[in-house]
């Protein structure tokens, strides 16, 4: 799919344009104090936490490294750690 002319993305097109090849950080969901809250899904501005039963990740082909993930968590059981390439 090639993508509008004059535009890098549309807005809400990471699903169609995978994003995560320029993150410098990503999340580590480390699963240890997780209240399954899912504060995590709903924070995300891309939509790409899922997960259920205290068992959460993010789909890094779209996650953008915002962190906002892990700076919601009221558990701080997400951490953002440096992207290695």
């Amino acid at each position: 799919m090639t993508k509008p002319e004059g535009t890098v993305s549309k807005p809400g097109s990471s699903k169609e344009y995978k994003t995560g090849a320029w993150r410098t950080k990503r999340p580590i969901f480390k699963l240890l104090k997780c209240n399954d809250c899912r504060i995590c899904v709903a924070v995300c501005p891309d939509g790409v936490v899922f997960g259920t039963n205290k068992k959460y990740w993010a789909d890094l082909d779209y996650c953008k490294g915002c962190g906002i993930c892990a700076e919601e968590c009221p558990m701080k059981d997400i951490e953002m750690i440096v992207e290695v390439k």
